[in-house]
């Protein structure tokens, strides 16, 4: 990979910082005040949840930081299932306390609309700050490259018109919207990988896996931004 991209592949050090990333990005959000209605906890609870996750793509895909460490990306690489993190139950219900229901509503209607096809997952994109336009369109493009290299479609939700603009100034085509919880509205975004086009008929409508709930404990399992 060229030198001249602009990010670099996030390491096993740089969960901390990428789960920084994802809380402070999200913390202002319509989606992030559902997930954690309390003002005071939101930031550290989305932090602690988004670090399941970076750690879980540290196994099963990758994570990609600006050159500055301002914005990140977190991915996972579906063209296999993909079983949930280790004590993902556990853990959950640590990092997410009384709001861990909202996560596990939220990864269902998700995980219900994810494309069966294989395909990269672009499930985390953060870059919070003033000049959050920009370097989201940088970390975007400069992991991209890397995911390209795979010769995979890649796929994404977008929970803004931000972000839907962003998406589809980089070749991304909407999806039919998902209706979320507590009002909210998802909208899936799918992207032919340039070495692709031959492989999967444009950018059709992908096949969609049907889930069925899974328990441990008495609790369901998994979660998404992913």
């Amino acid at each position: 990979m060229s030198t001249a991209t602009p990010v670099v592949r996030a390491r096993w050090c740089d969960i901390g910082r990428v789960a920084d990333l994802v809380a402070e990005a999200l913390s202002p959000t319509a989606l992030a005040a559902w997930l954690v209605p309390d003002g005071q906890r939101r930031t550290a609870v989305l932090a602690a949840v988004a670090r399941i996750w970076t750690e879980h793509a540290m196994l099963f895909g990758d994570a990609f930081l600006l050159r500055d460490g301002t914005a990140a990306t977190v991915w996972f690489h579906r063209y296999r299932p993909i079983p949930a993190p280790n004590r993902y139950a556990d853990r959950l219900a640590a990092a997410a306390g009384p709001d861990e229901e909202r996560f596990l509503r939220l990864d269902q209607a998700l995980a219900g609309q994810r494309p069966a096809e294989a395909h990269n997952h672009l499930a985390l994109l953060a870059a919070p700050g003033p000049a959050g336009a920009r370097r989201a369109a940088a970390a975007l493009v400069g992991s991209q490259r890397w995911m390209d290299t795979l010769n995979l479609p890649t796929y994404a939700e977008a929970f803004s018109e931000t972000d839907r603009d962003l998406f589809r100034r980089h070749g991304y085509a909407d999806r039919e919207a998902i209706a979320g919880p507590g009002d909210t509205t998802t909208h899936p975004m799918w992207r032919l990988s340039p070495f692709w086009a031959d492989r999967s008929g444009g950018n059709g409508r992908w096949p969609v896996r049907r889930i069925t709930s899974r328990t441990r404990n008495g609790r369901a399992t998994g979660w998404a931004l992913r």
